[in-house]
């Protein structure tokens, strides 16, 4: 029996389990085994082959990936708002490697990826699902592309992803899981626990061969978000939907997609801009100047970089020799209380803050 036999016919026993105190146990075994399952089926095969164009070197101040259907405008996309060239055509799966483009929007230089279409079990393998998908994990952004005539594309493309353990616009649970040499295992959490029960957390322990734990609940989790901190190889990337061929359909139909949604038309070149606003801006970029000593601030060229970067991130970014040679860093802006406030590296930067790092 394959991996996928095995899935289906837990994921069928699990249909047919009531849930009741009874069963709690047994669905917890059931739906940790499915886990275990999966990470094996979608582990990147390694036979030192050639990955087929789907190796792209990281450029820029950040990654974005465009995930769609097949025929869904994603190369049209790409061409419209980068400096790329990505072929298109009026028929499926016209892109198949992935091309890169950069895309410059307010100083910074974002690296868009131009993937071919998924399909429907793209996770299990389908349509060189893995290699499509394994590109998105590393992103630091996912575009989800759908068809304005078919709004429902996105429960395909958001359920292959999170079958290769890809959590869009969500953060890792605030869970501790930590082993013990004895004592059996203690449950204590910081708030009341609807979501999940004790044997429930038992049961998934026992199947990752977790016999003396400790566990602490900060949040109300589910029994699939606590198996993901067991799994421990779940990625959390933040997403933008993009709704495409908006020329094609009535308003009416349009104004039924969430607000936060983006409208465009790639093959009339409408929307692009606001795109473009919205990728930047749920990439948390921030501006970040430098000085040196003695000298004015740079202030024509900032520094892209994360929101919630750390003086010593930062040095890491400017040189791999900084933090090692680091003495003290002197920082005017919002993140301080006072202009040239000396912080050390743990300190964290605030947009538009100036610093000048002084080395031993």
């Amino acid at each position: 029996m394959g991996i996928q036999d095995k899935i289906k016919e837990l994921e069928d026993e699990l249909g047919r389990t009531q849930k009741n105190k009874a069963t709690e146990y047994h669905i917890g075994i059931i739906k940790s085994k499915v886990a275990k399952l999966r990470r094996e089926l979608v582990s990147p095969k390694k036979h030192g082959t050639a990955s087929g164009g789907f190796d792209v070197k990281k450029s820029g101040n950040a990654t974005v990936a465009i995930i769609g259907l097949p025929s869904v405008g994603k190369s049209t996309l790409l061409n419209r708002i980068t400096n790329a060239e990505s072929k298109t055509a009026a028929y499926a799966f016209t892109t198949l490697k992935c091309i890169p483009g950069i895309m410059e929007y307010r100083q910074a230089k974002v690296q868009i990826l131009d993937l071919p279409g998924i399909i429907e079990g793209a996770k299990d393998g389908r349509g060189r699902g893995r290699e499509v998908i394994a590109v998105a994990r590393s992103a630091d952004l996912v575009l989800i592309m759908i068809e304005a005539a078919a709004p429902l594309q996105h429960r395909v493309i958001e359920s292959e992803l999170y079958g290769f353990g890809i959590r869009i616009n969500a953060r890792r649970p605030s869970v501790v899981v930590k082993g013990m040499l004895r004592g059996g295992i203690t449950i204590n959490s910081t708030m009341p626990i609807t979501k999940i029960t004790n044997n429930e957390i038992t049961a998934a322990l026992n199947e990752y061969r977790m016999f003396n734990a400790d566990v602490v609940l900060r949040e109300n989790v589910t029994l699939d978000e606590f198996i993901d901190v067991l799994e421990g190889n779940r990625v959390y990337i933040p997403s933008v939907y993009v709704v495409n061929k908006a020329d094609l359909v009535d308003k009416k139909e349009l104004a039924k997609f969430p607000k936060d949604y983006v409208i465009v038309s790639a093959e009339k070149n409408e929307g692009m801009e606001r795109l473009k606003e919205a990728i930047y801006d749920k990439l948390r970029f921030i501006k970040i100047f430098t000085k040196k000593r003695r000298e004015k601030a740079d202030l024509d060229e900032p520094m892209i970089v994360k929101s919630g970067i750390t003086v010593a991130e930062f040095c890491a970014l400017l040189h791999r020799d900084l933090k090692e040679n680091f003495r003290y860093a002197l920082v005017w802006g919002k993140s301080v209380k006072h202009a040239a406030q000396r912080v050390g590296l743990e300190h964290t930067l605030l947009d538009g803050d100036i610093i000048s790092i002084v080395k031993r």
